[in-house]
């Protein structure tokens, strides 16, 4: 069995470029574009059993890793709009652990969150790909963090967060990843 850390962290922790090129951009959004499409073919078929699979000992199931990529990609396009629209405006953190004990994220059909994250995706995508490079160094605060990033960060960190549940799905369904 693998350790809890390589288990929460199977891909590795996020961590940031010092420099974000306009090549690392468009990688980091085609994988926001692929990422529903290969949440799809993940789940496709898998049983009411697989989906109460945990990824990890006291982790959540793959039912709500699908429902919590939803749930935080909602607030990812929500810090999106505001950052290009405000001047360096705070977002609001979220308890994910609670949003993901909630009734909906434990029993609901996964379609329901895969629906979602098509809608949300397509229209993030769409809204990226027509920025110009300076718009990703604006900015936005988090308070939990107590610090600023940049829109540039947002699209790596959530593009990171995509794969990072993916291989969860994956390790949990013990399908190889790389």
């Amino acid at each position: 069995m693998q350790d809890l850390e390589s288990l929460k962290y199977p891909i590795g922790e996020y961590n940031p470029p010092k420099t974000i090129t306009e090549s690392l951009l468009k990688e980091w959004i085609e994988q926001l574009a692929t990422l529903p499409q290969e949440i799809v073919e993940i789940t496709t078929g898998l049983s009411d059993a697989d989906l109460e699979i945990p990824y990890r000992p006291d982790g959540w199931t793959v039912r709500q890793v699908v429902h919590h990529l939803a749930d935080s990609h909602i607030n990812a396009y929500t810090r999106v709009h505001l950052t290009l629209t405000e001047e360096n405006p705070t977002v609001r953190p979220y308890h994910e652990e609670r949003w993901a004990e909630l009734a909906d994220g434990k029993t609901e059909d996964i379609q329901l969150s895969i629906d979602i994250l098509k809608a949300i995706h397509k229209r993030l995508v769409s809204l990226l790909k027509t920025l110009a490079i300076n718009d990703f160094d604006r900015t936005y605060f988090h308070p939990s963090a107590g610090k600023e990033f940049t829109l540039g960060y947002l699209v790596g960190n959530y593009a990171w967060h995509g794969k990072h549940h993916l291989a969860h799905i994956r390790l949990t369904l013990n399908v190889n990843y790389s």
